[in-house]
């Protein structure tokens, strides 16, 4: 990745948008740039990539629990609509780590606390959560955790 931050990457990808007439990906630019201005403005900060990445992990969930519904409900369309706009937000993720590659460290993080039973889950989270954050479903990794530690 260049030196470009991701805001300022996903700004010039709205200016982009705008120019080339996309009103779909317009659409879902400016969503993303609204949850990133509501955080800052909340919280009264300037966002850093790791920060912009949570807002978009964030959005994902969101989506992914929208569509969900919609499917549900039997709104097709709506879960379309919400399908498109996900893709588009994911592509401003790194890319995912393999479950063998999350496997490992694990694996290095328990040995790196002494971690041996549930109790104990939480100095592993600790220490995954910084190098996973934006590359992995931490509620897969904390149930992968759980498995190693109950065994």
């Amino acid at each position: 990745m260049s030196d470009t931050s991701l805001k300022q990457r996903i700004n010039d990808d709205v200016k982009a948008a705008m120019r080339n007439k996309d009103k779909e990906r317009l659409a879902t630019l400016r969503l993303i740039t609204a949850a990133i201005k509501q955080k800052e403005v909340d919280e009264r900060i300037e966002l850093n990539d790791d920060q912009v990445l949570g807002v978009l992990e964030k959005m994902i969930k969101q989506h992914k629990d929208s569509i969900e519904q919609y499917e549900n409900a039997g709104r097709s369309e709506l879960a379309d609509k919400e399908k498109a706009e996900l893709v588009l937000i994911q592509e401003y993720m790194p890319a995912q780590f393999s479950e063998a590659e999350i496997t490992a460290l694990i694996d290095e993080a328990i040995a790196e606390t002494g971690a041996s039973e549930m109790k104990e889950m939480g100095k592993v989270m600790g220490l995954l959560k910084p190098k996973l954050a934006g590359r992995a479903d931490m509620g897969q990794v904390s149930a992968l955790i759980k498995a190693r530690l109950s065994n």
